[in-house]
């Protein structure tokens, strides 16, 4: 298999979820400005969408979109138990939980790389966001992870969009429980090896 990627972008997240089932795989450096792969190639020839994150199967399809990835490689290893299983009622509110964080938390972040939100408007996105992130902590004020006490992709996927919160002055100890989470997830040896390939 083949992640492409961007440092810190929302690709970060297969890649922990590769680390953490062991699995192999290359990386290929995605600038996601120019379009272009760390050795030429164009990736809107790749994924036509021209964001990453884009996984390659050995077979040459190419999946993409962060929740469709992730489930995809924890289905892969059911034994590592980082999704439950399909058809199940657990595995249902997984893709409820990945929704949110898609739309919302990974949507409600990623507005503020556009430096044009300021002043009012970046105080208008910010007081609906802040109305998401209430909405992890009453789960996370309470449980170690998003579906209980066992850690799924979507805890690692709300870990990736939730260091973006350092970009934007977002200071996370206004919410403890997110600032243990971010802590908490930060010392898995899977998101270690994935934060130090991407930032050597």
């Amino acid at each position: 298999m083949k992640l492409y990627f961007s440092p810190n972008a929302c690709s970060l997240a297969p890649h922990i979820v590769l680390h953490e089932l062991a699995l192999p795989f290359d990386l290929v450096l995605v600038d996601n400005t120019a379009k272009t792969t760390a050795n030429g190639e164009d990736f809107l020839q790749i994924n036509p969408k021209g964001y990453v994150a884009a996984l390659q199967l050995d077979n040459d399809e190419v999946l993409t979109e962060a929740s469709a990835i992730l489930q995809y490689l924890a289905d892969l290893k059911p034994a590592a138990e980082l999704a439950p299983a399909n058809g199940s009622w657990e595995r249902v509110r997984l893709q409820e939980w990945l929704n949110f964080i898609a739309s919302e938390i990974h949507g409600g972040l990623a507005i503020f790389f556009n430096a044009a939100i300021q002043g009012d408007v970046r105080a208008m996105f910010l007081a609906t966001l802040y109305k998401r992130f209430a909405i992890l902590v009453q789960t996370l004020e309470s449980q170690d992870y998003l579906l209980g006490e066992q850690y799924s992709v979507a805890d690692t996927y709300l870990f990736v969009v939730l260091r973006w919160a350092d970009f934007h002055d977002i200071d996370l100890q206004q919410w403890p429980a997110l600032a243990a989470f971010q802590q908490r997830i930060g010392k898995r040896q899977s998101v270690i090896a994935a934060l130090a390939s991407e930032n050597p």
